[in-house]
């Protein structure tokens, strides 16, 4: 029997039932799908560095090099378990094709490679360890993607006088180089092709990579190779940034899906009030009847609450198996740049597990609003036809003393007022609406703004030149500083010098922490706290650094400079997501022998002139990477920007269906409860168009009012959440940059006009209302 009247009363009332199956499938999907997207990031992460054996501690290091000296430490040192000493010939980009045009306007360091032999091996996209031939080369994931390669296409090295053609064979993913944050990338080519670039072309690096007996002992590691007199004429990256580099583009747009799927399981709560409010209120003669005729409270409960618990039991299996698919679209960079790890039991039941939290969401929330039944008298449902829980508050608003709006506005206006408790939760719903479309859309133009380039440790310019390590790299910086100082085109510039200091840590030995030195005012940059260096005494931190080292604003360390303990104060702090963000800024002397690179920014008379000055200095100081700012971002963000567009998509649906089933469904609940009012209406002569248009109203009202709350929280509590999620990777103050065209306009009118549509729709039952079926009922 009990299933019978379960098949009838979905039948009965076909609109409410759909409307609360896909609201919880939705929200069964998202929580799926982003439970779903984290576990494949972070086991696609340890698969990866699993099956590459990436090294717990690597040395970047140009110019140089001792070999024996290191292979003698390391064989005497007890923490490590493997060591070698990788050779990278670094080719600059206009002399690289990857299909017509060249590099040159490329940021990356472009690396020529061996495939490893003991660790670290370059893998490719069936995880295997790549191996190839003379005259064949792998490419990075990276190109692959940028430049849409294939295999079987050419790679060409031209400079003039050495040429080389080689045929792609494979894309490499690469546990150190992957993400488009980290501006280096490796090729690899056989070990005679390689020894030809070193005699014909390009300048030599080496990665010194190490493996320990314990990763735990990471920063005992580094102290002591620091402390040991190596080879260090570049930065250091360790396991644990290796993760953090390759997890920054996914994990972004994770943790803004996980943001999404929470503000729907909040909004699905209220979504199931709405529904079943509307759900009793059409049904409360009967529920008065059955408790007139004795049926128990408990029985009748349960008579409610099964219908829910199916309907949410299958939407939320039902969501599972969706976001199955789905999902696809939001792990296939993930897929590409890391390959996919063996599936677990895991990676089924997390998402399943998440989805059942839902289900159990939704039926402990049932049990909850079911307990309104207790208020429900059989004698004065019966006699009044009402709930009797819409709260009137009395106001001086008067028809008669209306003088400046038309009687439908008026009226909706009132009710608005009278029954703002009611209203409140409609309120609430728009307020987040609002929000979760007003956010990420803001989100993705700061990330496109060229502003941006601020949280990269970067002052905003028009171009910038960059130097890397060469024989004679301090001679072409001296000549590339004259020729920008004679050159009437440039408005302004600032040279820039990266180098190697020592800091004392706490036990009184020495790291290494790279300063970079120059003008800092030219191009400023966005201080989270304090400013940047005025004079010789101060330093600015990065984020990351700031956090490493435990130093704020106005606290002090000890810098070795020129030999000798220097005290520096803490000046401001910055914030930088490259290549880990562990970059400081002073006014110090640098030392020649351990720079490691030169950057040059400058800005234009005429920005017009850019292409034409980029491409002269380009020619004149080969190889430097001359990039436009634009350029610069593009490369950088280029994956985090379009995986962040389609989630911004998928907010704007999100958003928009929110509101409509929401909408749907209080007015609904609404019309039901207004019955015998609206009856009245009509017997008065009020035109069925005109009490449609007081419905309309009303839900405009809500509308602006929830949209300019909504709006006002997309910009001060949105920045907040944002920084929280950006700040694991080195920016912790993200202001936005917002578009009033997107966000103030397109996004409240797509709400209004989808709002509009679905109010007077979901009011087309008001026609079937009458006093003498009032009379009857």
């Amino acid at each position: 029997m009990l299933l019978r009247m379960l098949r009838n009363d979905i039948t009965r009332k076909k609109g409410i039932t759909a409307a609360l199956f896909i609201f919880v499938l939705l929200a069964a999907l998202l929580v799926s799908s982003g439970s779903r997207m984290i576990m494949e990031l972070t086991s696609s992460i340890q698969y990866l560095f699993s099956e590459s054996k990436t090294p717990h501690f690597v040395q970047m290091h140009a110019g140089e090099i001792d070999q024996a000296k290191v292979n003698t430490w390391a064989e005497e040192n007890a923490m490590v378990q493997q060591h070698q000493i990788v050779e990278m010939v670094n080719i600059d980009g206009s002399n690289l094709f990857l299909g017509a045009e060249s590099e040159k306007n490329s940021v990356m360091d472009i690396d020529f490679v061996t495939q490893n032999q003991g660790f670290d091996y370059l893998l490719n996209l069936d995880s295997e360890i790549i191996q190839v031939n003379d005259g064949e080369i792998a490419v990075p994931v990276y190109y692959m993607q940028q430049k849409k390669l294939s295999v079987g296409d050419q790679v060409r090295i031209d400079n003039g006088q050495f040429e080389r053609s080689y045929t792609i064979v494979d894309f490499v993913r690469d546990a150190q180089m992957n993400p488009s944050v980290v501006h280096s990338k490796r090729f690899i080519v056989s070990d005679g092709n390689l020894q030809e670039l070193k005699q014909g072309i390009g300048e030599m690096e080496y990665l010194i990579e190490f493996r320990l007996t314990d990763p735990g002992l990471t920063s005992e590691f580094t102290q002591a190779y620091q402390n040991a007199g190596l080879p260090n004429a570049g930065p250091v990256v360790t396991y644990g940034l290796f993760q953090v580099l390759n997890a920054m583009t996914d994990g972004v747009i994770a943790a803004v899906i996980i943001l999404v799927s929470l503000v729907l399981i909040l909004i699905a709560m209220l979504c199931i009030r709405f529904t079943m409010l509307a759900t009793i209120e059409e049904d409360y003669r009967e529920i008065s009847v059955m408790k007139a005729i004795g049926i128990a409270e408990k029985d009748i409960k349960r008579l409610y609450l099964m219908k829910y618990v199916f309907m949410a039991g299958f939407a939320s299996v039902l969501g599972y198996i969706a976001s199955l698919g789905v999902n696809r679209l939001f792990v296939s960079n993930i897929m590409l740049y890391m390959g996919k790890a063996p599936a677990t039991l895991l990676h089924f039941a997390i998402p399943l597990l998440a989805a059942g939290i839902i289900f159990a969401m939704v039926v402990l929330f049932c049990r909850t609003v079911l307990r309104r039944f207790r208020s429900i008298s059989a004698v004065d449902a019966l006699r009044t036809g009402s709930l009797g829980d819409t709260q009137i508050i009395r106001n001086r608003l008067s028809l008669s003393r209306n003088r400046w709006s038309s009687v439908p506005v008026f009226l909706g206006l009132k009710e608005v007022i009278q029954r703002i408790k009611m209203f409140r939760l409609l309120l609430f719903v728009f307020v987040v609406s609002s929000f979760i479309m007003i956010v990420p859309v803001n989100f993705l133009n700061t990330l496109q703004a060229p502003s941006f380039i601020s949280y990269m440790g970067v002052g905003q310019s028009d171009i910038r030149i960059d130097l890397r390590h060469t024989d004679d790299v301090e001679q072409r910086y001296d000549n590339l500083v004259a020729q920008i100082q004679n050159d009437k085109d440039i408005k302004t510039y600032s040279p820039l010098v990266t180098s190697q200091f020592k800091i004392k840590n706490a036990e009184g030995s020495y790291d290494n922490l790279s300063v970079e030195t120059g003008d800092f005012s030219i191009f400023p940059l966005s201080y989270v706290s304090g400013n940047a260096p005025t004079t010789e005494n101060e330093i600015a931190l990065s984020d990351a650094n700031s956090s490493e080292l435990r130093l704020k604003t106005g606290e002090q360390l000890t810098l070795l400079v020129n030999g000798k303990d220097q005290m520096m104060t803490v000046s401001g702090i910055y914030q930088d997501v490259t290549n880990g963000g562990k970059t400081a800024k002073a006014l110090l002397p640098y030392n020649k022998d351990s720079v490691l690179w030169y950057v040059v920014s400058l800005d234009l008379n005429n920005r017009g002139d850019m292409a034409t000055k980029i491409a002269e200095y380009e020619t004149a100081f080969s190889p430097a990477k001359v990039t436009d700012l634009q350029g610069y971002l593009d490369q950088t963000l280029g994956g985090t920007i379009q995986q962040l567009k389609l989630v911004t998509m998928l907010a704007l649906v999100i958003g928009v269906f929110i509101s409509i089933l929401i909408t749907a469904l209080f007015l609904q609940m609404l019309v039901a409860k207004d019955n015998n009012d609206i009856a009245v209406l009509r017997s008065l002569g009020f035109a069925l168009s005109k009490i449609k248009f007081k419905y309309v109203v009303m839900s405009l009202l809500i509308l602006i009012l929830g949209v300019v709350t909504g709006t006002i929280l997309s910009n001060t509590l949105g920045p907040l959440l944002v920084s929280a999620i950006m700040s694991t990777f080195g920016a912790s103050n993200i202001v936005f940059v917002v578009n009033p065209l997107q966000a103030y306009i397109v996004c409240p009118l797509l709400l209004a006009g989808t709002i509009v549509l679905t109010a007077w729709i979901s009011i087309q039952s008001i026609k079937e209302t009458s006093i003498s079926k009032m009379i009857v009922e």
